[in-house]
């Protein structure tokens, strides 16, 4: 049973209409007092709560936030999605901060409060489930990782947590330094969701400039501006149905967040050039390497924006965090190498080349670790890959870097190789970090991420 707590008798009657026509039982309250009495009244038979911020004795949202503490209070893990008005979101942020499991503005969509009902009932539901087991060969038997490597018990709960919100429509943002495996992670998202027959959008955010922001991702008619020829579909309308991945949304200027958090609000945008508002269904993931509490807290970040993205929230920990797993990863990217560099031909590794690689810090995580035996490869003579020679490659990568005049001999390589020898040595060097990537080689990011797809890089 659904809980409507609202000082208006229509948005009560209304909601418990939609609600009941899509299968949900529905209980009305006009004020705090009389949805109290409901809440201890029902008592487990109440599954969630859709409650207003303002009631009658003013707007501020005082009475709100104080029923929301006073259910959070009597039942922790009852969701309550909070509706207040598009004007007062920070006061739903407060609401979010205080528990609540989503928030919807007024005046709303029925699909969009459906959509945000069935999220948190579904997350609800998987919380109460039996936790799956802790083994590797039982989660495949369960999901689709195909991709994810690893054993570590750091890493099996953040396959377990993925399995569990897999299923729901809820937001998700993907956190980590660059390498950990977070558009592998949004893929698995996708591929074990109800949308996994439709469309699978990836969005570098940080390769779009703040002008062309409106164009990419809601497209524009023909004449929206001196070079639309044609009409363009944007990136939501192409994820429609299925899933949109906004990798790097730490980089977005905050013009483009506002725009941003209109579309995933109530799931509505304007083409550009165009009047008619269009609606789009579409499940959003997110990733970035930044912190973005931290961005937040200095402006950079509208916080609305970041308790919309992160319903659900994945830290991916560094390769140094769960080195139990490098072998593993050593001895699946090896295998993959070899078949791609030797035509199948079988290489091993020696127990001392593992236990070398466990030691390494890896700055760049999991990308890093596969570069260099995809390296190991090219260069092996043998069919075993030793400990001298991971360590004769990581000296000659250590000369190179203390040389930065070195060139290669005339002959030896091309431009483009050359070029993209140095865009890889540069993310190396800076641990990923595109902007400081681009600085250092004197490119906007836009045309470093151009490059990234020439040479078919991954940032």
């Amino acid at each position: 049973m659904i809980l409507i707590a609202d000082d208006d008798p229509s948005v009560v009657a209304s909601l418990g209409l939609l609600l009941k026509r899509h299968g949900h039982a529905t209980v009305g309250a006009l004020s705090q007092e009389e949805a109290l009495r409901h809440l201890e009244k029902e008592g487990e038979g109440i599954g969630l709560v859709l409650q207003d911020m303002n009631f009658s004795r003013g707007t501020g949202g005082e009475e709100g936030l104080e029923l929301l503490r006073e259910i959070r209070r009597r039942r922790p893990q009852l969701p309550v999605i909070l509706i207040t008005a598009w004007g007062s979101i920070a006061l739903a942020v407060e609401g979010m901060k205080a528990g609540a499991a989503d928030f919807v503005t007024k005046p709303w969509s029925n699909p969009q409060i459906l959509q945000s009902v069935d999220t948190a009932l579904s997350l609800a539901r998987s919380g109460d489930a039996k936790a799956a087991p802790s083994s590797r060969e039982e989660l495949d038997r369960r999901f689709d990782f195909r991709g994810l490597i690893g054993r570590d018990s750091r890493f099996l709960k953040i396959l377990e947590l993925i399995g569990r919100v897999a299923p729901t429509d809820a937001s998700v943002l993907i956190t980590g330094e660059s390498g950990t495996g977070k558009e592998l992670v949004a893929e698995a998202l996708h591929r074990n969701s109800r949308r996994k027959g439709g469309p699978f959008v990836k969005v570098n955010l940080g390769g779009i400039s703040s002008t062309l922001f409106e164009s990419e991702m809601f497209g524009h008619v023909k004449g929206a501006f001196t070079d639309a020829r044609t009409d363009r579909k944007g990136r939501f309308e192409m994820a429609h149905a299925g899933t949109i991945f906004l990798d790097e949304i730490g980089e977005i200027d905050p013009s483009a967040q506002v725009k941003l958090l209109r579309v995933l609000q109530d799931r509505s945008y304007e083409v550009l050039g165009s009047s008619i508002t269009r609606t789009v269904d579409v499940r959003v993931i997110a990733a970035t390497n930044r912190d973005l509490g931290e961005q937040v807290a200095k402006g950079q970040f509208r916080e609305d924006l970041l308790y919309r993205l992160n319903l659900i929230a994945i830290h991916l920990p560094p390769l140094r965090e769960r080195r139990g797993d490098v072998p593993v990863l050593a001895r699946h990217f090896l295998g993959a190498s070899a078949q791609v560099y030797r035509r199948g031909a079988e290489v091993a590794i020696s127990d001392k080349a593992l236990d070398w690689l466990q030691g390494q810090s890896w700055p760049g995580n999991i990308r890093q670790l596969k570069q260099t035996l995809e390296r190991a490869v090219l260069v092996l003579d043998g069919d075993v890959l030793e400990v001298e020679d991971l360590r004769a490659l990581s000296d000659l990568e250590t000369r190179a870097a203390r040389d930065p005049n070195a060139l290669p001999s005339p002959g030896s390589m091309t431009l483009d190789e050359i070029e993209k020898a140095m865009i890889v040595k540069c993310l190396r060097h800076y641990e990923g970090n595109v902007t400081r990537v681009a600085e250092a080689l004197g490119l906007s990011r836009a045309a470093l991420y151009r490059r990234f797809e020439k040479y078919g890089l991954e940032p």
